[in-house]
């Protein structure tokens, strides 16, 4: 091999493969950084329950309405809080998996197997 060959091109700084993989890491974190600020909403039990998660699975909040409570079933109340989380955690994660879609397919065309 020459002397020099892999070295850059006078005039090409920034560009070719690294100014493209560091262009989606920008664009990858601003991605990131959106999905913490969106959130999802789920309602379970009527409507009785609902939770609000953000787009990289944080729990905002758990609004119990007060009739729920009336008949003061725990198990119930269990139920409904395990299974709401759950699902807030499915829409959090197919919210997650839209956004972050695009650069996963780059990804895996550059033959890096995501």
């Amino acid at each position: 091999m020459a002397k020099g060959y892999n070295r850059p091109r006078p005039g090409k700084e920034g560009g070719g493969m690294m100014g493209q993989i560091q262009q989606m890491q920008q664009q990858m974190a601003q991605a990131q950084e959106e999905l913490s600020q969106e959130t999802v909403e789920v309602s379970v039990g009527g409507g009785v329950l609902t939770i609000t998660m953000t787009g990289d699975q944080v729990c905002q909040s758990v609004v119990i309405k007060p009739e729920l409570l009336e008949d003061a079933d725990i198990d119930l109340l269990q139920d409904l809080i395990t299974s709401g989380v759950n699902t807030a955690l499915d829409k959090s994660r197919e919210l997650a998996s839209e956004k972050m879609s695009p650069f996963t397919n780059m990804l895996g065309g550059l033959g890096l197997g995501m």
